[in-house]
């Protein structure tokens, strides 16, 4: 028997729009836009669904990508009765991750990364920071190459072929020119506002600790997976320290995912805007080792209501 997991979207897969099609479908869901607004102090319906500049913004971006990605996650449950035997997130989705493994509630995930938003984009000032997208080129030379340029880092680890740098703008773009000229396809500048997964941004985990002082987790109802290790998180008490770390440290997501298929995990269901996951996905199992725990994969997408009732349909033929 196969297992279950629910991943979740990080920052950039944000849209304006995303979640309207839910929110339309559901008193609930309606009620829980409603109560955010109350949590957040502004209109995060107006900000996700109507045309405007603040949800790319990175303090308007996690509470919104959280929000919907839970949402849906809430929808997906109540109608299919599917369930997680273990979720994970890429960034700022480990927090709806965290969530659906039952250590807060939708309301407390929302509050604690719009504070979380806050501090990454108060930690570095805007320009100073850069991230950037290298394609085509092996995890092992991009690390040697990057280990050589003073101020640039490494951020995540996607799937094959994909590694995106972080750190110092000037760092980033001279490692970049080392990466091409290391045979790299391309290395592609990402539209962020800082550099995220740096340790540029200690003093916003070290901000981010204090706020964390004053949660209280409750018990995991399954395990979910921490970026910062590509393992498994069990108790509630590593949470807090994970997370403060996780804010400054490298995403091991494609370890996450393999460790995932390792443990038998056939169903990934991506929930939240896009399919970005589902592509690492593809790009993951053409490259592991054991084909015989890859042949029987399937990825489900949820974003829409119709993706709720094809993913019923497909779970219970």
């Amino acid at each position: 028997m196969g297992k279950t997991a629910f991943i979740y979207p990080g920052q950039g897969a944000q849209y304006i729009g995303m979640g309207r099609e839910l929110y339309d479908s559901s008193d609930a869901v309606r009620e829980l836009y409603s109560s955010a607004c109350d949590v957040l102090g502004y209109n995060i319906s107006e900000i996700c669904f109507e045309e405007n500049k603040l949800l790319d913004k990175t303090e308007y971006t996690q509470p919104a990508m959280v929000l919907m990605e839970l949402a849906a996650t809430k929808l997906l449950k109540e109608r299919t009765g599917l369930k997680a035997d273990i979720s994970a997130g890429l960034s700022l989705g480990e927090y709806s991750a965290i969530a659906e493994a039952g250590a807060m509630d939708i309301l407390e995930a929302v509050s604690l990364v719009s504070i979380r938003g806050k501090l990454m984009e108060e930690a570095v000032p805007e320009g100073r920071g850069a991230m950037a997208a290298v394609l085509g080129l092996d995890q092992k030379t991009i690390e040697e190459i990057v280990s050589d340029t003073e101020g640039a880092y490494i951020a995540n680890y996607n799937c094959p072929g994909q590694t995106v740098i972080t750190g110092r703008a000037e760092a980033v773009e001279k490692a970049a020119e080392k990466l091409t000229a290391g045979g790299a396809k391309r290395v592609v500048k990402l539209n962020v506002s800082g550099p995220f997964h740096s340790p540029l941004l200690e003093t916003a985990g070290e901000r981010l600790s204090q706020v964390l002082s004053q949660s209280e987790f409750k018990a995991l109802s399954h395990p979910y997976i921490s970026n910062v290790t590509g393992d498994y998180v069990r108790d509630k008490e590593e949470i807090k320290p994970l997370l403060v770390r996780q804010i400054s440290s490298s995403v091991r997501w494609q370890q996450s995912i393999e460790l995932m298929i390792e443990e038998g995990v056939d169903t990934f269901v991506e929930i939240g805007p896009g399919k970005t996951l589902s592509g690492f996905m593809k790009k993951i199992t053409r490259s592991f080792e054991n084909k015989d725990k890859v042949e029987n994969i399937r990825v489900l997408n949820i974003e829409k209501p119709e993706d709720i009732e094809k993913a019923g349909g497909i779970l219970n033929a």
